[in-house]
């Protein structure tokens, strides 16, 4: 079985990594997918290339030319590099998927251009990187990390099955595509947290017989993904109900959002129903990874894992500044909602993140900020966010705002 529409990509530095990239190309071919190989060598060598594209040819992609690579500064020389690729890469029309080998430095040539890729193409990436802290090669994408245990340095007993497996992956997706899901309904992205799931979970519920509903967990990269696709056009409208990620951002917690949240909203000014999901909380893991100078803090230890801290009045001033300040740049439909009640299950009566004065200091802060009109309004409600009622609120508002506004 081969598709001809197209091609995988295998991608490594073929100056120290030759052997594996055409070890997994002749993998991929005996599986009976189609390849090309890909050369990201920055540095000069004596014997031409045998990819099918050397690295002169991704170099010459490089806003400022090959030179730019070619530099003799291999810090300077990986950056250019990466670059090139990415631009070369979002040029391709006949890419089926990419994989790619690497150690530190050919991961971050590489993965900066399957990050850039629509989400669903292929993406692998075998790494020695890949069993520390990937956040920053994966970022909002869907790559798949696969650690090489042994170095990608040689091929050996250990290292030819690693590889091969992963180019069997990779043959696999590519060769047996997922069908094409023909549903006609409009997608909505939501957004969620544990202690705000009894909202989402009643908010979809009443749309997904309209809408295909993509909940997004907010730990930072779950945001980033959902923006991901509203920029991509992919989304017709947010529930962004779980704002969370703006409080890690701010206050050092470790599911933080960056400066871009909010962003896509601005740039597509598609509906969107906001609140203030779980801005009662910033994340920290166990709790021996507090930043000292949070001492004598509010803490609630949802597991061994995650200790969450309360938000102060203080920093609810600084959030709702920093999002009506985001807010105000959007000319689209926007409600954001306030659920008077409690921002989470913890900020409920009762319980342990209970606050109405952290509370209003947000809302009386953004009522001052956020700079209201026809289409960008504040609504305050009397429930907490997890009640049916505050879910059908969201539900209303944001089928008015589908429909054309208020």
């Amino acid at each position: 079985m081969t598709n001809h529409s197209g091609y995988i990509y295998a991608v490594a530095t073929a100056d120290t990594k030759g052997r594996e990239l055409f070890y997994v190309s002749d993998c991929l071919q005996r599986a009976g997918a189609e390849v090309v190989t890909v050369d990201l060598s920055t540095q000069s060598v004596n014997t031409p290339s045998e990819a099918d594209f050397p690295p002169a040819l991704i170099a010459d992609f490089h806003p400022q030319g090959r030179e730019a690579v070619f530099c003799g500064d291999r810090g300077r020389a990986i950056d250019a590099m990466a670059l090139a690729f990415k631009i070369f890469l979002s040029q391709r029309r006949d890419l089926l998927g990419v994989i790619g080998l690497g150690g530190s430095c050919g991961t971050a040539l590489i993965t900066p251009a399957m990050q850039a890729l629509p989400i669903g193409v292929p993406k692998v990436m075998v790494s020695t990187m890949a069993s520390g802290d990937i956040s920053g090669y994966v970022g909002a994408s869907d790559i798949s990390m696969i650690y090489s245990v042994t170095d990608v340095s040689g091929l050996n007993r250990i290292s030819r099955r690693v590889l091969g497996n992963a180019a069997h992956q990779m043959a696999g997706a590519v060769l047996f595509p997922v069908t094409e899901d023909h549903n006609d309904k409009p997608a909505l992205g939501l957004t969620m947290f544990g202690v705000t799931t009894p909202c989402i979970q009643t908010v979809s519920a009443m749309l997904e017989e309209r809408y295909d509903c993509l909940v997004f967990h907010a730990t930072g990269s779950g945001g980033r993904a959902m923006e991901k696709l509203v920029d991509s056009g992919m989304l017709s409208g947010l529930l962004d109900l779980t704002t969370t990620e703006v409080c890690d951002y701010l206050f050092g917690g470790v599911l933080a959002c960056d400066e871009t949240r909010f962003d896509a909203v601005a740039n597509s000014g598609i509906p969107c129903v906001i609140s203030c999901g779980a801005l009662d909380m910033v994340n920290f893991g166990h709790p021996s990874t507090v930043p000292a100078k949070y001492a004598d803090r509010l803490f609630y230890h949802h597991n061994a894992q995650v200790t969450l801290m309360r938000t102060t009045p203080e920093e609810n001033v600084a959030m709702a500044k920093w999002i009506a300040e985001k807010l105000n740049r959007c000319e689209g439909y926007i409600t954001f909602l306030i659920p008077d009640g409690g921002f989470s299950a913890l900020d409920a009566p009762g319980q342990a993140f209970w606050s109405p004065e952290a509370r209003e200091a947000f809302t009386s802060t953004l009522e001052a900020n956020l700079q209201q009109t026809s289409r960008r309004v504040i609504r305050r409600l009397p429930f907490n966010i997890n009640d049916p009622q505050f879910a059908r609120a969201a539900v209303n508002e944001f089928r008015q705002l589908a429909n054309g506004g208020y």
